[in-house]
């Protein structure tokens, strides 16, 4: 690397590193304060808060490092041209588009981290935070998931049950699975319990009912002690995807990381959604991979706004990161909006606000003089 890679990356490192470290306490701390209550009632002691700290860490970084990339490199970019260093290297033949090399090649490597963190890091650590918080309080092994059910595209199942027990892949709780055979005819089962071993379901306690067609009467099909099927081809797998899906769509998904595998999954395993809820994923789905990138939009944008002028107060810096974070929060969250809402194709809604600044920040680069 050459020495002006290397001045240049250290200039940014450096508060880069401040901002990050600033943010991050700031974020804890005001995580801390707003949920004493909770850590009281937890009976954390100060060994697990700190512990605590550190599961909140990842989930505050992803949250934070774009703003403090920005905020970074608007301050260095602020302060070389003050001192007009830019200006000399440009007079000695170095494209600014050279010269800003350095700050490309940390925005793609954020971009990456951050990619990392919301997929691997985040999730994992939203677990371990909840392990924490639970970890004395009393609760019984492999405590079952409260859930209601879910359709089977592929199959036109209909399953229904009130709990779910990961470990052990098992049903209780009022089983209930509705099926149309290729005659046209319906099934209806009804069971206490079911145990997943392969290559299918065992029921236990059935009632099964039939129906010649949908208007036709339900009349007694067959009832035995246990009943294997093996055509009930939905894995543990599936069962708990959709649990994750049901937890994302309740009143405290706020606090649930879906990874893009999950979302994938969904969506493969369910190709015939409501057009409505088709949108709302897809468009989550691909604002999980447009998300990630923000950090080299920053990097485009930051670019004009700080080497554009000569001398100049470093706050500026700082007003100017203030004022692209809202408009880009407000773009973000229309787009998002308008993707949701069918007003726009997924792809376009999540990426709409990557694709406005960065050809606004090339746009704008190509015309520094």
């Amino acid at each position: 690397m050459r020495l002006l890679d290397r001045y240049f990356l250290r200039e940014l490192l450096t508060p880069l590193v401040y901002c990050l470290g600033g943010f991050v306490i700031f974020w804890i701390s005001f995580s801390l304060f707003t949920r004493l209550d909770d850590l009281q009632e937890a009976k954390l002691h100060l060994l697990d808060v700190i512990e605590l700290c550190v599961a909140w860490t990842p989930e505050c970084l992803v949250t934070v490092l774009p703003i403090a990339l920005l905020l970074a490199l608007l301050y260095t970019l602020t302060h070389h041209a003050r001192h007009n260093e830019i200006t000399a290297l440009r007079a000695a033949g170095v494209s600014l588009w050279r010269l800003c090399l350095p700050y490309f090649f940390v925005g793609f490597a954020a971009s990456i981290a951050l990619f990392a963190l919301n997929e691997i890091g985040v999730p994992r650590s939203t677990a371990w935070a909840d392990r924490i918080l639970n970890r004395y309080v009393s609760k019984p092994d492999d405590a079952p998931n409260q859930f209601h059910g879910f359709t089977t595209a592929r199959a036109s199942r209909i399953w229904i049950f009130n709990e779910y027990r990961p470990k052990t892949a098992e049903m209780s709780g009022s089983i209930v699975v509705n099926w149309t055979l290729p005659d046209g005819s319906i099934r209806k089962l009804y069971a206490d319990r079911a145990l997943y071993a392969k290559p299918g379901w065992t029921f236990f306690n059935v009632k099964e009912f039939a129906q010649a067609a949908e208007t036709a009467p339900v009349v007694p099909y067959l009832q035995t002690n246990q009943l294997t099927m093996p055509e009930f081809d939905e894995t543990p797998a599936e069962i708990e995807n959709e649990i994750k899906m049901g937890e994302y769509e309740s009143l405290h998904s706020h606090k649930l990381n879906v990874p893009l595998s999950v979302l994938w999954d969904y969506l493969r395993r369910h190709p015939n959604l409501p057009p409505a809820e088709a949108a709302q994923w897809r468009t989550k789905f691909d604002g999980r991979l447009a998300a990630p990138w923000t950090c080299l939009v920053v990097v485009l944008i930051a670019i004009p706004f700080g080497v554009a002028s000569g001398r100049r107060n470093l706050f500026v810096g700082v007003a100017g990161s203030v004022f692209i974070c809202f408009t880009y929060f407000v773009v973000q969250q229309v787009g998002l909006a308008l993707g949701t809402g069918g007003y726009l194709p997924a792809w376009l809604a999540a990426w709409l606000p990557n694709m406005a600044f960065g050809a606004t920040g090339l746009w704008l680069t190509a015309r520094v003089r």
